[in-house]
């Protein structure tokens, strides 16, 4: 863009002898020629303000010396048209953008964590699904020390990041289990001391003591 400028500036000094006759037509083109190299080294979103102001002016100021005879009919049409060109390119023009890729929330590697855990364990898992298994005797199972540890750690590190937290908000960070289980870790880690809890039921909430 500013190659193109600079040309059509060198166009404009090469045709300003022809507004000998009128010396304020003289002025102006001679200030548009430096300001469309001047705007052509701005920063882009400021570049494109300046020389579309000037390419504008320019137009009106050819269109006046083409009306008074003061520019072949030629020269004229070859710089209108080399002046619309680059209007067009200033206004078509669009500063690159760069895409960063979103952060990782701290949900997100607690997911990815447990994620790859359970596919590490996977062979042990089906190892252990093949020997016999004993009936349980409660309806729900303990889950194995490696997961409550997990599970607590995902607890303790969302609850960290935040001043207070409530059930529903890290039931739905800790993927897999249910709120009545959150619940249980939670009251777990309160009377062990980690975790300090305000209010009652529904409406309590917990922070890290």
């Amino acid at each position: 863009m500013y190659k193109k400028a600079e040309r059509l500036a060198k166009a404009i000094h090469l045709i300003a002898p022809a507004f000998a006759e009128a010396p304020s037509l003289r002025n102006r083109i001679d200030a548009i020629a430096v300001g469309l190299v001047d705007a052509a080294i701005l920063p882009p979103s400021a570049a494109r303000t300046a020389l579309s102001r000037e390419l504008l002016t320019l137009s009106s100021v050819l269109a006046i010396a083409r009306t008074g005879s003061l520019l072949s009919p030629m020269n004229a049409d070859l710089i209108t048209r080399e002046t619309h060109f680059l209007l067009q390119e200033v206004a078509a023009y669009e500063e690159p953008r760069l895409a960063l890729d979103d952060a990782p929330t701290l949900a997100d590697i607690a997911k990815q964590t447990s994620k790859k855990k359970v596919q590490e364990a996977a062979p042990e898992a089906r190892s252990v699904a093949a020997r016999p298994q004993p009936q349980a005797a409660t309806k729900e199972a303990v889950p194995a020390k490696g997961h409550l540890k997990d599970r607590r750690e995902a607890i303790l590190s969302f609850i960290s990041t935040k001043q207070e937290s409530n059930i529903k908000d890290i039931s739905r960070m800790v993927r897999g289990v249910s709120e009545k289980t959150v619940q249980r870790e939670l009251a777990a880690l309160v009377s062990e001391g980690v975790l300090a809890k305000k209010g009652e039921r529904r409406w309590s909430t917990y922070s890290i003591l």
